[in-house]
């Protein structure tokens, strides 16, 4: 039986993929040539020494480079929705506006407080206007008038109320009269002591208007300011919450809400939302690819890496990208060790979309003077012993051990088995038997 040839499966540094080989190995070899023996030269290659280009193959999804779902800080009804799906904004732009009637009320009431306070700390710190000493000096000498007037009444009150004692001694006159000037004099006594304190009260407050408001009221004052102004401020913010901006500049990718749903803010429990929306609308900035590496492959890819991209949405295209980022931790998918890497765009942006599906290659160093030979000239024998099949002085194929390194199209390294300048099978001659391989099928 003729031995069976295969295609190499070795891992190294994850280089190709399997349609890859399979197209290759099938452009390098017929199965069952029927070429004479005696021709063997179109069937020989040299093994020959040349810079190899490292290809990492992948695959990776397309995605926006920063996405966020836009959320109300407040529970309330959208009273105002300013952009739809597809729609450019810049940041700040408002995206929605949200029932702001009743904070816009108490904004203005306490615009009216903080004004009031000012006003009142206006007038302390000014002190006392000229005319409003002259106005207290006035009613100081006004109740100095009325104390004398009340002063003289209560003499002439006390001197009466004598002579009607020294009456009624002598009985001239009833105790009945002379209870009724007893009651005048204290009636009088009583009076000026009112005129009296209301004086004392009128010249307390001119030599304060003199002296000029307190520290304390001032300080008073100053503190109503402060307290009316954080009420305020307090407002303002509640109300400035009402209003969704964008914070970078994006896409509206996506919009979940209309004018006059009920949304409340998004939190960890939100995460279900039933008929309550949490959100408004998606904004995404940005497309970059993401891919996950084998763990073995990861140690050829490096930041600012040039990569290439396919895609089937655009077959006849490629664009390109460099590796952006490389994440520093590893990720488990159906028992295989990964990490994210992220390609920056850098051709494409107008023409990819975020979701698509990407084949990527990640362009590696140069191996330089490697031991480089057609892929299609390596087999497998049924042990899975991988070689090549070298012409003997007999120009008879035999089969050489050899050690795969890295691949790259349609050629591949040999690390070891064969040396530079040695000749090698593409393909062998069809009358050949070849122990250990069966069939030439890749």
């Amino acid at each position: 039986m003729l031995g069976k040839v295969k295609t190499p499966t070795p891992w190294i540094i994850g280089l190709v993929a399997a349609g890859l080989l399979g197209t290759v190995a099938t452009a390098y070899l017929v199965l069952r040539s029927s070429t004479p023996n005696s021709d063997i030269t179109d069937k020989i290659v040299v093994v020959a020494a040349q810079n190899l280009p490292v290809q990492i193959k992948g695959n990776g999804v397309v995605q926006a480079v920063r996405k966020i779902t836009l959320s109300p800080k407040l529970s309330g009804k959208i009273d105002q929705l300013y952009v739809d799906e597809g729609d450019w904004v810049e940041p700040g732009k408002l995206i929605a506006r949200m029932d702001s009637e009743q904070f816009q009320a108490q904004v203005n009431q306490y615009q009216a407080l903080v004004n009031k306070a000012k006003a009142d700390l206006a007038q302390k710190l000014a002190g006392s206007r000229p005319e409003e000493i002259a106005e207290a000096r006035a009613r100081v000498i006004a109740a100095v008038a009325r104390v004398n007037e009340v002063q003289a009444r209560l003499e002439r009150a006390k001197e009466e109320l004598q002579r009607q004692q020294l009456l009624a001694q002598a009985g001239a006159i009833s105790s009945n009269a002379l209870g009724e000037y007893l009651t005048k004099q204290k009636e009088a006594a009583a009076i000026l002591d009112s005129v009296t304190a209301q004086l004392k009260e009128r010249e307390e407050s001119l030599r304060l208007l003199r002296k000029g408001t307190r520290e304390e009221e001032i300080a008073q004052a100053e503190a109503a300011v402060a307290q009316a102004k954080a009420q305020l401020q307090y407002y303002e913010t509640q109300l400035d919450n009402t209003l969704i901006r964008a914070p970078f500049a994006g896409i509206i990718t996506r919009r979940f809400a209309q004018e006059g749903d009920f949304v409340t803010p998004t939190t960890s429990a939100s995460s279900n939302v039933g008929a309550i929306s949490t959100s408004i609308a998606e904004l995404s900035s940005g497309l970059e690819v993401e891919a996950k590496v084998p763990e073995a492959s990861i140690a050829s890819i490096k930041p600012q890496q040039e990569v290439k991209i396919r895609t089937s949405a655009y077959p006849e295209e490629e664009f390109a990208g460099k590796v952006r980022l490389i994440a520093p931790r590893a990720v488990q998918e159906n028992n295989v060790t990964l990490f994210r890497v992220k390609v920056a765009l850098e051709t494409g942006k107008d023409k990819l979309k975020s979701g698509m599906n990407v084949n990527l290659t990640f362009i590696g160093e140069e191996i330089e003077k490697a031991l480089v030979v057609p892929l299609a000239a390596v087999v497998t024998k049924n042990n899975g012993q991988t070689g090549v099949l070298m012409p003997d002085h007999k120009n008879k194929a035999q089969f050489q051990p050899v050690t795969i390194g890295a691949t790259s199209g349609t050629q591949t390294q040999i690390l070891e088995g064969v040396s530079e300048g040695e000749r090698i099978f593409i393909e062998p001659p069809a009358d050949q038997k070849i122990k250990g391989v069966d069939t030439l099928a890749f």
